[in-house]
């Protein structure tokens, strides 16, 4: 419940709140990047540059799934391909890039807590009800998000593309900014995407969706899917297929979650009428 103070704080005042939740999140994100930062060899070493080594855990657990299959199909043998800094800030400028993106993923929780206290109050009762529990479904989808994308989909895009040639004469030299690029943008856009079932969830309690509609809309969704699997990820039909599944697979929970929703509401409507 929203005291009296803050029911009679002026259009300035929500302002100045405002700026402070969005300082003291960005706050947190610097210091998290300044920590990457002064993290030089770990974050590099055994954070960005590790699905580029054949010793990456996602590899490993590949070739023992393949051995106790009795098949050696699995095991990834070779990542033929060398990075390299064709320019001379190259490193420099990713290594910055780097640490702001992990210092972004590591102060998601705190920044999204700090914006959703400036947004909670002024909802009502019932949304306040609805919305419980935000932050952490919010977060550890976020950090799900980000999971699936360093630990699957980027080693196995970076296996097809590295082992992907038109010609043996051709040698796979990826710039560092080419590589660094691509593994952020698998990351983020997986942790990004992950939040779909928060915005089917918010838009089915707005009753601007409807677990009918969706079902409907199944086959269109799946196309655009695609289409947004195309546009977040490298060339390669591989990842944009290792995104596509999580999302197909995030919508159908979305539709069942929109169903309990509408029951929920069918189940307090009639309670009231008898009332």
């Amino acid at each position: 419940m929203t005291t009296q103070a803050e029911k009679e704080m002026t259009f300035i005042e929500h302002l100045e709140e405002l700026r402070w939740h969005i300082i003291r999140a960005l706050c947190s994100i610097v210091v998290f990047a300044v920590i990457a930062f002064l993290s030089k060899s770990f974050i590099f070493h055994d954070v960005i540059l590790a699905p580029s080594r054949l010793d990456f855990w996602t590899y490993r657990f590949l070739c023992r799934m393949g051995e106790s299959l009795g098949s050696d199909v699995l095991c990834i043998e070779q990542l033929p391909f060398i990075i390299q800094s064709r320019t001379m800030t190259g490193q420099f400028t990713m290594y910055l890039q780097s640490s702001l993106i992990i210092g972004l993923i590591c102060a998601f929780p705190y920044a999204f807590w700090e914006i959703w206290r400036f947004i909670s109050p002024g909802l009502h009762e019932g949304e306040r009800h609805a919305s419980r529990g935000a932050v952490f479904f919010v977060t550890i989808l976020f950090l799900a998000g980000v999971c699936f994308g360093y630990y699957i989909v980027t080693p196995l895009s970076i296996n097809f593309l590295s082992n992907y040639s038109l010609d043996p004469s051709i040698l796979n030299e990826f710039d560092i900014v080419s590589y660094v690029s691509t593994v952020t943008m698998l990351v983020l856009s997986c942790a990004i995407m992950f939040q779909l079932p928060i915005v089917m969830y918010f838009l089915s309690q707005a009753g601007i969706v409807t677990p009918e509609g969706l079902v409907y809309f199944r086959k269109h969704a799946f196309v655009v899917i695609l289409i947004i699997s195309a546009i977040l990820t490298p060339p390669d039909v591989m990842s944009q297929i290792l995104i596509a599944l999580p999302l197909s697979a995030l919508y159908e929970f979305s539709i069942w979650m929109s169903r309990a929703i509408y029951r929920k509401k069918r189940k307090m409507e009639v309670e009231e009428f008898k009332r």
